[in-house]
């Protein structure tokens, strides 16, 4: 394979994005606003339509902190997704989505990683906080070595790079960051047994505080160019501690309610690789 040459720039620790500058509204019809000089983004739902955002630079791995405030109310049937996406049908993949419910009722949190174009590696959670009520830093930490889903600086799930047990993991392929707020009342809530109140809309999501910690790719990709440039830049070997190691067992023991590496139905046959391997 030959060489892809490689340009990229490292945000400090202390950069906190400005949405003006770092973001892109894709859809929505000016549901989509960017407020406050850049410093507040917030998405609408009405029976219209939703709306989205994504990001300027694409990049090959990266420390990405957002604060959100869900839909507050009843949100049932909506569905707030902020992820990480490359193009094309053997896209990679890695997923924060936050299913609505009915008032009263706990939002899920529905996470995923997909390699290659194949998901169905999906992880689900309720929350210890009603994550309506103020804003909260979702974080996705992915590096040659893992991917790290935190929820204010508690790890909630981690896919760790087993490539040499034939497990295929992300790394060459460049992620944009996206963001937007639908209409999913046919499966988010209750398996689409409630349906959206449109009584309710527009539904709307905020967003603040964008920090990344990232390699940015402005032409090429390669999973070394980042690796031979780790020199002073601590998350592109950052893995989990011993303290981080209990904190992911406290929330997987308390608040996972789903992982498809304990869904015997859904593989009869045996779990994935990445299920039984330590």
């Amino acid at each position: 394979m030959k060489n892809i040459v490689v340009f990229f720039f490292l945000f400090s620790a202390a950069f906190a994005g400005n949405f003006n500058q770092n973001f892109d509204i894709t859809w929505g019809d000016g549901r989509a606003k960017i407020l406050n000089n850049g410093q507040l983004l917030t998405l609408s739902l009405d029976k219209t339509s939703g709306s989205g955002f994504k990001s300027k630079n694409k990049y090959l791995f990266g420390k990405i902190d957002m604060q959100l405030k869900l839909v507050p109310g009843n949100s049932a049937g909506t569905v707030t997704a902020y992820y990480l996406s490359s193009s094309g049908s053997s896209h990679d993949e890695i997923d924060f989505e936050f299913l609505g419910n009915l008032s009263g009722d706990p939002y899920i949190l529905h996470t995923n990683v997909f390699t290659e174009g194949k998901g169905n590696r999906e992880e689900q959670f309720y929350l210890w906080f009603d994550p309506t009520k103020d804003f909260h830093t979702y974080s996705v930490l992915w590096n040659p070595i893992s991917i790290i889903f935190s929820v204010d600086g508690t790890p909630i799930r981690q896919f760790k790079n087993l490539e040499s047990k034939g497990v295929p993991y992300p790394k060459s392929q460049p992620m944009w960051i996206f963001s937007s707020l639908w209409d999913a009342d046919d499966w988010a809530t209750r398996g689409g047994l409630v349906k959206t109140d449109w009584s309710q809309a527009p539904f709307t999501a905020s967003y603040k505080n964008f920090n990344a910690q990232a390699c940015t790719i402005s032409q090429g990709s390669s999973s070394d160019a980042c690796s031979k440039n780790s020199s002073g830049h601590s998350w592109l070997t950052e893995s989990l501690d011993s303290s981080g190691q209990e904190r992911i067992k406290w929330v997987q023991k308390n608040y996972m309610i789903y992982s498809y590496c304990t869904d015997n139905k859904r593989f009869p046959q045996g779990f994935p690789p990445e299920c039984t391997i330590p």
